[in-house]
């Protein structure tokens, strides 16, 4: 049969095709026609080259890119995939021949503006384009951040920035058996937490042909649908583990005349791979990179004079304001992360996902999976549920876990896998809000349990629940985090009578983060007010200079971010390091008593959504309601900004009882292509709560072409 392309009243598509590999084409097609500019972005993003048309602003990506290996363990992974798993690896190519003909001719409007030209598609891009898009999940440059912590302070103070940090990303999720429904099946729910980027992280997707039915979110650049989706029959979601399955290792390299060697754990030092490449730089020089890999990973920060030829060795524990002591070497720091290890990205899982049936055909397919490391949530209409972790998380030491550890001293080695986790229901549903459950054992810090115990609490307020009912729960804003700023409050006495008023406002407001509010306002005016005196604090004064590590990696380094993100642990603490917490409180509400927000909320907590290239008409930054610990999760960074890069990147509601009565949205819209009418009319939407039909009957479609 011919390939059918579909559309519904928003622009989503729906394909039909007589075998998998042809409705891989189509999806290859339709996205590149939908999403043209993102996916070139996508692409040379893996590749290290998008500062060749973005400028420097792209350069500290691209070289970060480029000595991590992402565009070579994405070749490698593909060529494994082709031996272990031809059928996939076909599969994955007529992927990419639908990409590239969709691109062939492609008019976004980004290129003309940007003067870049569509290239081509290899068949390892979409693995690029997955490893790219989640190679910072598990966030291993907190472990660099530690590492200041424990220099400067000392280990003890790790734990109190312990927290779901900046750059981070989570998701909400819900699974409420159908003991608690009022049709008698499952029904799953919750919201991806990701960079807000236009066009989206998440393309909506119905995918039909012999084999499968499966509507679902897609990320743009990987075939099929891996992370939400519904089959009918059986539907399945994940939020992030929180696990930490990636090693930073502190090495000692030296040049030799044939190039440069690395002190290995035997005490002997053994040659390293090396070679240099060029970044193109638009509107700049060349710059080159050297690629240096070691037996542990390839080298990310540093080299054999250290970082930027500088050979002081930060992560050490040894800065400008700390001379003194012997001189340690340069610094060079290798990471080491599964697919660099095992040649195996995980792409076998996708094609099961999709012919999936039943909870045990899900929990089959996730047993292939690799990374990001998810927990998993499914349910099925015979009444299975699963409830699990997938991904691969290495056996070693736990220092490895916590810490930048010595690759030259023996006992850092991987040794195996941890077997992933399982949990169940209690009282008929799950929660995971990338808090400590099922993964802990695997992890190191988590999200605090607000937004999973409040998700809880809601769904024990009732005996049985509907797929209508869970838009409530995805944009619900208490702010239980609130508690230890407004237990100081209440502590202060002797403020000034603005100041009294202030506080006395705070202790009897619903703590509840609406756009309209403006008593949300004055809280975060408060809230960033004292971010700002603790982190100004002689106490954290070495911490407010980073190392010179890659700007990459600055999010998981900045002190204000930091504090802003563990201030109930800081509040709550023993000792501060002799900080007057009541002091730095006082001084926050008098300061915002003196100046307080004019207006709400949402008129500075706004949707800032990232773009690789800004438009010539900026569109109006919506207000948002919710905060980085509420349900609606919207995140801003308190002491610094109030809008908003982070937040829901999709809500769905999967309903086993009846597919059709399944809902979702997304940020924007359906097309990535600006001036389209589904570019951004499912924005009012998500800002109202309010969700998109999920339609798969094809005489509700309108037909598009033939392919």
């Amino acid at each position: 049969m011919a390939v059918e392309i579909y559309r519904d009243a928003w622009g989503i598509p729906h394909l039909r095709a007589g075998s998998a590999a042809e409705l891989a084409h189509a999806q290859g097609l339709v996205t590149a026609r939908d999403r043209a500019w993102q996916l070139e972005v996508e692409r040379h993003r893996a590749q290290g080259t998008s500062a060749s048309f973005l400028g420097g602003s792209a350069l500290a990506w691209d070289r970060f890119t480029r000595r991590a290996r992402v565009d070579d363990t994405a070749r490698r992974c593909f060529a494994d995939l082709e031996r272990r798993d031809p059928g996939t690896a076909r599969w994955v190519r007529a992927y990419v021949d639908g990409v590239n003909e969709g691109l062939a001719g492609s008019t976004a409007p980004e290129f003309a503006r940007s003067g870049l030209t569509p290239g081509r598609w290899e068949p390892w891009t979409p693995l690029g384009v997955w490893l790219a898009t989640h190679i910072l999940f598990a966030g291993f440059p907190a472990k660099l951040w530690r590492e200041q912590v424990a220099a400067h302070l000392d280990a003890d103070a790790i734990g109190l920035f312990a927290t779901d940090g900046p750059g981070t990303s989570g998701s909400n999720g819900w699974l409420v058996g159908g003991e608690r429904t009022v049709t008698g099946q499952a029904v799953i729910a919750g919201d991806p937490h990701r960079w807000i980027e236009d066009p989206g992280v998440y393309q909506q997707i119905h995918l039909s042909c012999p084999e499968f039915d499966v509507v679902g979110l897609a990320v743009p650049g990987v075939p099929g649908i891996a992370h939400f989706g519904h089959t009918g029959t059986v539907a399945w979601a994940i939020t992030n583990a929180m696990a930490d399955y990636q090693d930073l290792y502190r090495e000692r390299l030296r040049r030799t005349g044939a190039g440069v060697e690395a002190l290995g754990p035997e005490g002997v030092w053994r040659r390293a791979s090396r070679h240099t490449e060029t970044v193109e730089v638009a509107g700049e020089d060349p710059v080159e990179v050297e690629v240096i890999e070691t037996g542990r990973g390839p080298v990310i920060i540093g080299g054999p004079e250290g970082i930027d030829g500088d050979p002081a060795d930060l992560a050490y524990g040894r800065g400008p304001a700390d001379p003194a002591g012997p001189v340690a070497p340069p610094v060079a720091i290798s990471l080491r992360y599964p697919p660099r290890v095992t040649g195996d990205l995980g792409f076998s899982a996708l094609l099961p996902l999709l012919r999936a049936r039943r909870v045990a055909d899900v929990d089959r397919a996730f047993d292939r999976w690799a990374e990001p490391v998810n927990v998993v949530q499914a349910a099925d209409t015979e009444g299975g549920v699963l409830h699990r972790v997938a991904g691969r998380v290495p056996r070693r030491a736990e220092a490895n876990s916590l810490r930048v550890v010595p690759a030259w001293k023996p006992g850092h080695a991987w040794h195996g896998w941890h077997v992933p986790p399982r949990a169940g229901l209690t009282d008929g549903v799950a929660v995971m809000a990338n808090q400590r459950g099922p993964a802990e054992p695997l992890g190191v810090e988590f999200a605090p349990p607000h937004r999973a115990d409040r998700i809880a609490a809601l769904l024990a307020g009732k005996e049985r629940w509907s797929a209508a009912d869970m838009p409530a729960l995805h944009t619900d804003t208490h702010l239980a985090s609130a508690s230890p700023l407004l237990e100081h409050l209440d502590a202060l006495d002797d403020l000034t009578p603005a100041a009294a008023a202030l506080r006395d406002r705070l202790l009897g407001w619903d703590r509840r983060m609406d756009a309209g509010s403006a008593d949300a306002a004055l809280y975060a005016a408060v809230r960033g007010a004292v971010v700002r005196q603790l982190a100004a604090h002689p106490a954290f004064a070495a911490l407010t200079t980073p190392p010179a590590y890659p700007e990459v990696f600055r999010p998981w380094l900045a002190l204000v971010p930091r504090v802003g993100f563990a201030l109930e642990h800081l509040l709550r603490a023993d000792d501060l390091y002799g900080i007057d917490r009541p002091a730095a409180v006082r001084a926050a509400v008098e300061e915002v008593a003196l100046r307080p927000p004019a207006g709400v909320w949402g008129d500075t907590h706004r949707l800032a959504p990232w773009r690789a290239l800004e438009p010539e008409q900026p569109d109006d930054e919506p207000g948002l309601s919710g905060d980085h610990d509420c349900v609606l999760c919207t995140s801003g960074v308190p002491g610094l900004t109030d809008r908003a890069a982070r937040g829901p990147a999709a809500r769905y509601v999967w309903d086993l009882a009846r597919r059709e009565d399944s809902r979702w949205v997304v940020p924007l819209g359906a097309s990535g292509v600006p001036g389209s009418p589904h570019h951004r009319d499912q924005l009012p939407l998500w800002l109202a709560g309010d969700l998109v039909p999920v339609v798969t009957d094809w005489t509700r479609l309108k037909k598009e072409t033939d392919v």
